[in-house]
């Protein structure tokens, strides 16, 4: 159809993916390698593999309402109703399983602002939200574990440290935090005692832990360009989908 968005343009890719062609090709090929284009039941798509994952990439990163978005498509609000749905979990981020022994990870929690009441609570930024637990490999900056379901928004990031899975998945490998994670085993900075002082060495060291740290923070804003994360309307375990398959495009177009 005339007039559509569609992957065969590449100039449409960047605005309404986030991704470089090169970046969304590479992404074309995994998800071809795991039989993402294996033919399935029922009626055969309208859309090539390519129009559809655009469409999902494009959901999240515009996040238009499907009525906007769908006639963007060339198709109905249902049928981009069930792409997502279908492709969405296909595109999360897969763990990665083990890590080297000299790895160090970083780990922080943001929140992720959701309409579904069933899986959000209000949080400290007076919205209901849902909290996530994200680790990035401090060395390479990218995301190397989303875990788990998403908890509550009220959730505080030492509870939801454990209770997400994160602390399993990440197993001994040597973990930084903020001072959110007290009691947890991990590298978090110095704690005044009141009316006492930090020593120079205690002061230096929080210094350089803070500026390690800082690279969680520039990953979220990264994942933020994806505007899914800023007001989530999808239900159930959409938010879940949405933040893993965004890490794996954030790591996408941080690689390119």
């Amino acid at each position: 159809m005339a007039g559509v968005i569609t992957a065969s343009e590449p100039s449409w890719i960047a605005p309404f993916a986030g991704l470089s062609p090169r970046a969304f090709g590479k992404l074309m090929r995994q998800l071809r390698r795991e039989g993402g284009d294996a033919p399935g039941r029922g009626r055969p798509w309208k859309l090539s593999l390519e129009d559809r994952v655009l469409l999902v990439a494009a959901y999240w990163h515009t996040n238009l309402t499907l009525r906007q978005l769908a006639p963007l498509f060339g198709v109905s609000k249902s049928t981009a109703d069930r792409v997502i749905d279908h492709l969405g979990p296909r595109l999360a981020l897969a763990p990665r399983g083990r890590f080297a022994k000299d790895a160090v990870l970083i780990v922080d929690g943001t929140l992720v602002p959701t309409r579904d009441h069933q899986v959000a609570e209000q949080s400290k930024n007076y919205r209901y939200s849902t909290n996530h637990q994200v680790v990035i490999d401090a060395d390479t900056r990218l995301i190397v574990v989303v875990v788990g379901r998403p908890l509550p928004g009220n959730r505080n990031d030492c509870r939801a440290w454990e209770e997400s899975g994160a602390e399993a998945a990440v197993g001994r490998t040597t973990m930084i935090a903020d001072g959110g994670y007290p009691g947890t085993g991990l590298v978090i900075p110095h704690h005044r005692a009141r009316g006492g002082q930090l020593t120079d060495w205690q002061a230096e060291h929080n210094h350089d832990h803070k500026r390690v740290r800082a690279r969680v923070e520039h990953a979220f804003a990264r994942m933020k360009t994806w505007k899914i994360l800023r007001d989530c309307r999808l239900r159930g375990d959409g938010v879940r989908h949405a933040m893993h398959g965004v890490a794996h495009l954030h790591n996408l177009a941080l690689t390119g």
